[in-house]
């Protein structure tokens, strides 16, 4: 057993998913352990120890719109219309706030999608509110927005609606291109200068893709992503991130070139930190999928935050410190001066809010 976590697991492998494993929530009184005997029934079997079917449970929250205390994140408020994320990336700092639900921050983390189907009501109903003075909001803080449960339940794109008609700006973070499904929406956002795109590319390498982030889009067509809204006039932003040491860290200068010859108008990147259970998630799955360079990789990521692969200090934990991190952020400052042209990056625009007390109203606008 590993920090608090059933290991006896670890020979399961699990179609595209990201953990194999499931860390004891840290919130519950009672672990659970998996009896070795079991497991070697269902392998004789040929059965799963558990059903690897996305359970979506929906939830009757009383608020959508999170305030962000981060100094580091950029945004006042964030909104998750989904709790839990079926794309799995391994290193996902959300992951432990599936215990805060009762859940493991491991496979219950990708596998049980909580799904707030009252998303876009409770947003109108804090828009009509005369207490709430328009800031941007981030779709999503927290769990994708555009994860796969989106296709089906549709509720960023009814939240993005609800933006429009108060004419409310809103970002946008992402690894799918689900969400160009949603691109009439977001035209029409940023006629009103309302919207920011951000998309997420980790690696050049699709085959290092479907092991760090199994349910995500390919690269190619996040790159496509980017081309396509670069080229409707919206604003994208593409997050290098997490830069893994030993991983992905290599890619960083090739990184910024495609995503600057796909149209990107602004770039950023952060460092891999492995907050609460994920240093454990992480470290079984280097076993599974890079055992040769296990301590290499967690030695480096070690390097970047002060001794520990985790670092929850405001200023540094995004970034890093140490000889690492200064290679990485010169690294990036030049592959940005190379490939990245100059464009117009706008701001939010605040002063269009509408609050709309009486619906019909709007009808004759």
């Amino acid at each position: 057993m590993i920090g608090g976590c059933d290991m006896t697991v670890k020979n399961q492998t699990f179609k595209r998913r990201g953990a194999h494993i499931a860390p004891n929530n840290r919130f519950e009184k009672y672990q659970r352990f998996t009896d070795n005997d079991f497991l070697e029934l269902c392998h004789k079997e040929d059965e799963w120890e558990g059903d690897d079917k996305t359970q979506f449970i929906e939830v009757f929250p009383k608020t959508i719109v999170n305030k962000v205390n981060s100094p580091d994140i950029g945004l006042g408020y964030s909104m998750n219309p989904y709790q839990g994320c079926e794309h799995g990336c391994i290193y996902c700092y959300a992951r432990n706030s599936h215990e805060y639900w009762g859940y493991s921050a491991g496979s219950d983390f990708e596998r049980k999608v909580l799904v707030k189907k009252n998303a876009a009501d409770l947003l109108q109903q804090k828009f009509k509110s005369k207490s709430w003075k328009p800031t941007p909001i981030m779709l999503s803080g927290n769990t994708d927005c555009y994860q796969p449960a989106e296709a089906r339940f549709k509720l960023t794109r009814e939240i993005l609606k609800v933006c429009l008609k108060h004419r409310h700006p809103v970002g946008i973070i992402t690894k799918n291109a689900l969400v160009l499904r949603d691109l009439d929406l977001l035209e029409e956002l940023n006629y009103h200068q309302l919207v920011h795109v951000s998309v997420s590319i980790t690696s050049l390498d699709d085959d290092l893709r479907k092991k760090l982030e199994p349910r995500t889009s390919s690269v190619h067509r996040r790159l496509q992503t980017v081309r396509r809204l670069s080229a409707c006039n919206i604003p994208v932003n593409v997050m290098l991130a997490p830069i893994i040491p030993g991983i992905n860290g290599h890619e960083l200068i090739p990184l910024v070139k495609k995503v600057g010859e796909a149209g990107a108008a602004n770039i950023n990147y952060l460092v891999v930190r492995l907050n609460g259970h994920n240093g454990v998630l992480f470290t079984h799955w280097l076993k599974q999928h890079f055992p040769d360079r296990q301590r290499k990789v967690l030695n480096q990521v070690k390097e970047l935050h002060g001794g520990k692969v985790n670092d929850s200090r405001y200023g540094t934990r995004m970034k890093g410190e140490g000889t690492w991190a200064h290679e990485i952020k010169k690294q990036f400052e030049v592959a940005k001066s190379m490939y990245l042209q100059k464009k117009n990056y706008p701001g939010y625009n605040c002063s269009a809010f509408r609050r709309l007390d009486n619906d019909q109203l709007s009808l004759f606008e």
